[in-house]
């Protein structure tokens, strides 16, 4: 009988390691699948996990990653009942102060990377699964300050939507996750880097922890958009009636504060 696993990106920290710790408790979850480069951090999963955690150390922009991520599937045949895209990263900074190469980095693990770990995984949903691609706030509207992370996202956020109204008729949930700021991560650290037109304060920032357990809940209802949090969920709102070419002053006004 084929074995029932989460398959988690970006699991080495983060979002991605509070969702290998809250899904390892899922009763339809016998064994976390746990991707991402650094290969200490996986093996160190398995002291917060209450299921088996495989550690997968794989680099998702490279295509030969994604081959062995294919074949792997092949050989053990999983139910993957849970799929988490949590991967991804952002700069900060006006579009031209961020290095083009981090810009290229940011479409080929926010975008790229995520579709294609969500494509390989298609086979091998069921009824019952549930796939949750990890974008952003930022997905709502163009952000300056974050130009091409939010670009991303909007990309991530409107290829969850169709997948969701695509796999609806067999029973898989698929939810875009949108949340704000979440403060104890990664996140912010790697994404400052003293460059023009970054954001300085982060008001009412998340945690990790409510993020993730408010958008599991979200996934069980199949909503195909998950706001985990005030702020965010008021960014949506505002986003859907306010014109892009007023919001947009507005957030270049909020991150000179």
């Amino acid at each position: 009988m084929s074995q029932s696993i989460a398959l988690i990106t970006g699991a080495s920290s983060g979002l991605g390691q509070e969702y290998v710790r809250q899904l390892s408790r899922d009763p339809k979850v016998q064994e976390i699948w746990a991707i991402a480069r650094r290969k200490d951090r996986l093996e160190a999963l398995s002291t917060l996990a209450a299921c088996p955690v495989r550690a997968i150390p794989l680099d998702l922009t490279r295509q030969e990653s994604l081959d062995t991520l294919r074949d792997l599937l092949a050989q053990e045949q999983p139910v993957v009942t849970r799929l988490v895209c949590a991967a991804g990263f952002g700069k900060m900074g006006n579009i031209a102060a961020v290095d083009p190469g981090d810009n290229l980095a940011m479409i080929d693990l926010n975008c790229w990377a995520a579709v294609g770990v969500t494509g390989l995984c298609l086979p091998y949903l069921t009824r019952g699964s549930r796939v949750l691609e990890i974008c952003s706030t930022a997905a709502f509207q163009p952000m300056p300050g974050l130009g091409v992370y939010a670009a991303t996202k909007a990309f991530l956020h409107s290829y969850a939507k169709t997948l969701h109204h695509e796999l609806l008729p067999k029973g898989i949930h698929v939810t875009a996750v949108c949340p704000y700021w979440v403060k104890d991560t990664e996140f912010i650290p790697l994404a400052q880097e003293g460059k023009a037109g970054q954001f300085h304060h982060f008001p009412l920032a998340s945690r990790s922890k409510s993020v993730v357990s408010l958008s599991l809940a979200a996934s069980a209802v199949n909503l195909w958009v998950a706001t985990p949090g005030i702020v965010c969920t008021l960014h949506r709102v505002a986003a859907k009636f306010i014109p892009h070419c007023l919001m947009v002053p507005l957030m270049e006004l909020f991150r000179r504060l």
